[in-house]
Parts: C-alpha cells; structure tokens; sequence
C-alpha cells in the first residue's frame, strides 16, 4: 500500500485551517483582523492555498443572526462629533475617517459601562496611499464579571456578491460546532448572523466565541466579536459566557457609526469568476458513492468542493472531494517519489495517516491528470473531524477512493 506520497495534500491543509479558526482579535496584535472579509474568502484561499505549499490561515468569522431590531433600534442615532466627515467624494452620501484612537473610542461609547484595557485600533488613514487598511477596533472589557476580548472590524463587499452571501450565513456544523446561530433581516434590509460557538472546533479549551456579522444592501460589512476571555487564544477563561448578549451583538454590529466608517472606503473591486465555478463536486459525489451506503448529512452547495456523511451499518464516516483545474503549477509538490504515474499521465498519490483527533484516521487519494486537472477525496473514521472516531476505519476502501477519483464524471460538465 502506497502511503506518505505527498507532505501537503488538500484534506491535510484543510484540517491545519481549521484548527486555526476563531475571530480575528489579539491583544498581542495592532488591531482586529478583518474577519468578515477573509471569511468571505476562506473557501478559495484555503483551497488553493493548501496546495501551493504554503500556509493557509483561515480566519472563519462565521456567524448567524439574533433578532430583528425595530427602527430607530441601533445602539446610537447620531455619528460621534470625534470623528471627522470626509470632504473627499465617495461612492456613499456619508463617509467618515477615523483614526486608529477614534475607532477605539467609537467601540467603547457603543458598549455598557465597565472597564476597558489593552485596547487597539486601525484607523482609516494609511501611510501607504496604495491602499487604505481595513478598520477595526479591539480591547478588554470587564463589566465587573470577567474581562472578555471584544472586536470589530470594519469592510466593504460586493452587494449580493460572494462574500456578501456568504456573510449572511452559518456555518455548516459538520466543519464548525456551535451551539447557536441564527440569521436575520432588519428593517433597513440589512443582513444579520449571529453566532454563538467556540473559539476551538474540537473544544479542547473551553473559549466561546460568539460574533455578529452584518451586511447591509450596500455593500457596508461589520463584524463583531467576542470572547469569554481575555485574548482569543493563550488565555484563561474568566466567565461562563462573553459579555455581550446576541442582541447586544446585534445592535454594536447595526450601529451608524461603523456603517459612515465603511463608506470612506474604496468600493471593491468587481468579484471575478473562480476557476471551477462550473463544477458540481457534490452531485457528483454523491453519484459515485459505492452503493450499500447511507447518506446521513452532505454538503449544501454544488462546487469545487463538496462532503457527504455516509454509514455502512458500522458507523459514520465523513468523505470529502476537491475538484480543480489547472493545477500543474504545484503538481511537484504534491507528487513526490513513490507516487504512480498511469499510462495517460494521471499521477495518483495515496496518504494514510492520523486524521484531527488522536483516535481518527484520515485516507486520501490525489490524482492529477495530464493537464492539471486535479480530484482529491478523502475519508475519516468519523463524522467529523472534530469528534472521535466512531468506527476503526473509513467507510471508504482506498481501492474505492481511486476508482472515484480517477472517474471522468467529475469534468463531464466543464
């Protein structure tokens, strides 16, 4: 059995990303990340990222919404006179700057009364006028019942583009567990998801992170979020909950302040369309499956990407399928010595190994074509990857895997 061909197969980058998950907000750093935006993004970063040979950092601010406030319900009516109204034209009627000092300003006056510290803030203003950095504000907060990192981060996108749906979105579980999350419309028509999970997927801490993510018809992007400790991450838990409630989340996210913020940014650039868009990973998937198998959960979107959860009888077992073109660039990296070369030029490499918990096993197939086509699929002893195992193998053989892989059903349609 041909195993460890490769050193950064797809499914392997996939699992170190999302181990990584969690907001965007470090008190070690100058500011919070800009979550929303990178979570837009993280499907096609991460994707082909992991294949590149570099590190993916995926920053997943998913998020779901709480409630739907009644007009004149936002945290403030009136923009703070600290900051400054842009005389330069934008693309909206109302366009704020602030300062790195103001942004951390605007986030204290919009949260309840308590003690703030380590606070952070990025400004609207650059130094470098090739672009203008994302704003966002972060600190400590304690309302006399633990302190909690709080952030926000402030954007732009697309109306009804990909990062704008996206953002209006929860996260599918099988990847993310949570305990809630909930997306709403306010009265405005402004997009709400509010989020209450983990900072870790598998739970090995304790930290809840919870979010509020907001899109307006627009295009304005905020992103709230917290957690139940001091930092993100390095940090001990100091209460049962963050601060905030997802009502509260909601109206911080939904406050004018940030919105006359996001219109002194530069409108973003028109969303180009993706190498694999014309793909349908999980019809395919699913098509292909060996029969005698029980699909109990799958993916919700048809793609470059796509899962299914199947039982055989002997528990759950997740299967995954990247499809991409064009991928020779990084065919070197990812065919190594002991990989297989078929007579029409498809290279096959086959990994078995650990899978995210210590009790999981994770099988992967990587084929390339001749022409960079290339199908990854993989399986677990699990339902997840962050549960444990619930059988001794995958449901899935390798010899199953290849045959699936090395199908041409997958580029029928493209």
């Amino acid at each position: 059995m041909l195993t460890d061909q490769h050193k950064d197969p797809f499914e392997e980058r996939l699992a170190t990303a999302l181990h990584e998950t969690g907001g965007g907000f470090d008190t070690d750093r100058t500011a919070l990340a800009a979550g929303g935006t990178a979570r837009g993004r993280r499907k096609r970063f991460v994707r082909r990222a992991a294949v590149a040979g570099g590190t993916a950092s995926v920053v997943l601010a998913c998020v779901g919404g709480a409630m739907v406030l009644r007009p004149g319900g936002t945290a403030t009516e009136a923009v703070p006179s600290s900051l400054t109204a842009s005389a330069k034209p934008t693309p909206s009627a109302t366009a704020t700057h602030a300062t790195d000092e103001q942004m951390i300003e605007t986030l204290k006056s919009l949260l309840p009364k308590g003690d703030f510290s380590e606070e952070r803030g990025q400004g609207t203003e650059s130094t470098d006028d090739r672009k203008v950095p994302a704003p966002s504000a972060g600190l400590v907060f304690d309302d006399g019942d633990g302190a909690a990192a709080i952030g926000v981060s402030v954007g732009r996108v697309q109306p009804g583009g990909t990062d704008a749906r996206q953002a209006a979105q929860c996260p599918d579980r099988v990847y993310i567990p949570y305990d809630a999350c909930k997306t709403s419309r306010l009265a405005d028509g402004s997009v709400v998801t509010v989020l209450q999970g983990y900072e870790y997927p598998d739970r090995r801490v304790d930290t809840k992170f919870w979010s509020a993510e907001l899109v307006t018809p627009t295009g304005q992007h905020i992103t709230v979020s917290e957690w139940n400790a001091a930092a993100e991450k390095d940090k001990p838990v100091t209460r049962t909950d963050p601060p905030l409630s997802p009502a509260q989340l909601t109206r911080l996210a939904a406050a004018k302040e940030w919105r006359a913020v996001a219109n002194a940014l530069p409108e973003p650039l028109p969303e180009p369309e993706l190498p694999g868009s014309d793909l349908h990973a999980r019809t395919d998937l699913l098509a292909l499956l060996p029969k005698g198998l029980k699909v109990t959960d799958k993916s919700s979107d048809d793609g470059d990407f796509a899962y299914a959860v199947v039982d055989d009888g002997k528990g759950r077992s997740m299967v995954q399928v990247n499809v991409q073109p064009d991928m020779l660039d990084v065919a070197g990296d990812l065919f190594g010595s002991g990989s297989e070369t078929l007579p029409d030029g498809t290279r096959v490499a086959v990994k078995q190994g650990p899978g995210d918990r210590g009790d999981q096993v994770m099988w992967t197939v990587d084929t390339m074509r001749a022409d960079g086509r290339r199908v990854v699929i993989s399986a677990f002893n699990a339902g997840t990857q962050n549960e444990p195992a619930t059988r001794e193998t995958p449901a899935l053989t390798i010899a199953q895997m290849r045959e699936m892989a090395l199908d041409a059903r997958w580029w029928s349609g493209s």
